[in-house]
């Protein structure tokens, strides 16, 4: 968040409808956004309220797109045998699609794309839409692919490296490995989570250690949603769809 606010991307302004007499305050405001950041020459945008939002609306909407498209390339893939990372390199050899946020991952989660993705949709009531609701559905989709994935090595007890959303982190809402928690959960595959920030003894019913070796030691399969050194010594049982260690 520091780092947004340093170096923005874009500075978007938004005046409420019929109060377009505000401009000059609204000029002001993202003069002083500019001023606050480090970054030089960037893009400034007054519009309307309503236009503002759904430009964050729609952007957060655009990248959850793409992480399912590339998490679908990774399942369809997996399902034919082929080595998803040629695939990925392959495409992102095309400058128009790019070698950028293309790792696949258990699904998108986190502080925004979720609740964005699931408000665009709602926004749409009643308007012709079909692909807001096909990120959404996919999302979902990934998660029981991945939870089935696991269901069919027939673990004694599968365990997991951390409840948060991405590497770096201690945010756990809506983090992608929840949602294949509760499938795994709910096929009675035996779990262990392992999550040193957590302060509770289990979470959704589910036991969690502070010990990292005691997951390395009880589980026969570790999922993980990126590589860490942390389990380069078990790296026989760790599971995770991470092709590029980053995004």
């Amino acid at each position: 968040a520091l780092y947004d606010n340093l170096y923005p991307s874009r500075i978007i302004v938004g005046i409420p409808k019929g109060k377009e007499a505000l401009r000059p305050e609204a000029e002001k405001f993202a003069a002083l956004e500019q001023e606050g950041a480090v970054r030089e020459n960037i893009p400034v945008l007054i519009t309307g309220s309503s236009e503002a939002e759904s430009i964050k609306l729609f952007s957060n909407t655009f990248l959850a797109i793409r992480v399912a498209y590339f998490n679908e390339i990774d399942t369809y893939a997996e399902e034919k045998g082929l080595k998803t990372a040629d695939i990925i390199k392959g495409m992102g050899y095309d400058p128009r699609i790019g070698d950028f946020y293309n790792n696949p991952s258990f699904g998108y989660g986190g502080y925004c794309l979720p609740k964005d993705t699931r408000q665009l949709l709602s926004n749409f009531e009643g308007i012709p839409e079909t692909m807001i609701r096909a990120v959404v559905d996919s999302n979902e989709t990934r998660k029981s692919f991945i939870a089935d994935r696991i269901a069919a090595r027939n673990p004694k007890k599968a365990g997991i490296y951390r409840l948060i959303m991405k590497s770096g982190s201690d945010n756990f809402r809506s983090s992608a490995i929840q949602g294949v928690i509760e499938r795994l959960r709910d096929k009675d595959i035996p779990l262990l989570i392992y999550e040193p920030s957590y302060k509770g003894d289990s979470f959704m019913g589910i036991p969690v250690t502070k010990d990292l070796q005691q997951l390395k030691d009880e589980c026969d399969i570790i999922l993980t949603n990126r590589e860490e050194k942390d389990l380069e010594d078990v790296k026989e049982k760790v599971y995770t769809r991470d092709l590029f260690t980053r995004d």
